[in-house]
């Protein structure tokens, strides 16, 4: 029982650790990739250190709402990222580790937000909160597609199940898992605010999303968002390495030797993956924001489509 807790705090101590990290790791491949040197992949860190001990500057009409999302954000973000099995699967809380559980998580967090950044009026932020509710109109209804494509093939939404069964030879290769796998990746780079959505190098007046609804908050309310906001990036880089890349991963009581195992094919597993979208952000430019909702509705289609194929 002990151990047990113990693994499972070891989690979610290490997700909260790494996710600056990975977010590091992406601006520092990216910078190499242009022929720059980019900033330290330690810099998050430093950036985070820097804001928490900054000031909190308030606006003269901000409410409680507007001092307590940050907080709230966080809280569900770190919940849903802690919930996804990393380096071991069927740890003490993996029975809440369910896909549509982790999405409810995400949506919560994702209506705080945009609740913060109407909540002081700016203009910035109503455009930021109006094309976060645009994206997420298509996106929530395309990662559900993925769950359910995915949850016919393992026949359960749980994650532990999903990744032991998909490890499994009786996966094989489907062309719903194919779909699938792309449909989270065109999810992922919109909920994430990436390239080609957006940019988050920049603050773009006319283009931005994320950081629009951000504009207002300074000191520990921001590197609060701001450490969220990696640990959502991790999340889904997580996902898709326990769905679809799920080897290496310890099962529960593997001992000292298997968890330590599994953490480095889980490094492993980000760092490709990080690699691989620094690649993809460098490669591609960012398109029109009346275009994203054509290039996620492609994801909705693609879910929709895995689904289907399973029936036929």
């Amino acid at each position: 029982m002990i151990i047990d807790l113990l693994t499972q705090g070891v989690e979610m101590i290490l997700v909260l650790a790494i996710a600056p990290l990975l977010t590091g790791f992406v601006r520092k491949v990216k910078a190499r990739l242009l022929r720059r040197q980019g900033p330290s992949v330690w810099q998050p860190y430093r950036d985070l250190l820097r804001l928490a001990r900054k000031e909190v500057v308030l606006a003269e009409n901000a409410s409680w709402l507007f001092r307590t999302a940050p907080y709230l954000i966080f809280a569900a973000t770190w919940v849903a990222a802690a919930l996804v099995p990393t380096f071991a699967s069927g740890l003490m809380f993996s029975w809440a580790a369910d896909l549509i559980a982790i999405i409810a998580l995400l949506g919560s967090a994702r209506f705080f937000l945009a609740l913060a950044g109407m909540e002081v009026g700016t203009a910035f932020g109503g455009i930021g909160s109006s094309r976060e509710a645009m994206i997420a109109s298509v996106a929530e209804p395309a990662i559900l597609m993925m769950v359910f494509t995915v949850a016919l093939i393992a026949g359960s939404s749980q994650l532990s199940t999903v990744a032991r069964f998909m490890a499994t030879a009786e996966a094989g290769l489907r062309v719903s898992t194919g779909l699938a796998l792309f449909a989270l990746i065109i999810v992922a780079l919109a909920e994430n605010a990436r390239i080609p959505v957006d940019n988050p190098a920049t603050h773009l007046e006319l283009t931005m999303v994320h950081e629009a609804m951000v504009l207002e908050y300074s000191g520990r309310h921001l590197a609060v968002i701001e450490l969220a906001a990696s640990l959502k990036l991790l999340l889904y880089l997580s996902l898709i390495g326990c769905i679809f890349i799920p080897w290496g991963m310890a099962a529960s009581g593997g001992g000292i030797t298997g968890y330590l195992i599994g953490s480095l094919l889980y490094l492993a597993k980000l760092g490709v993956l990080g690699l691989g979208l620094a690649l993809f952000e460098s490669a591609i430019a960012k398109m029109r924001v009346f275009r994203v909702p054509q290039f996620v509705g492609a994801a909705l289609m693609l879910g929709l489509l895995g689904t289907l194929l399973l029936f036929f």
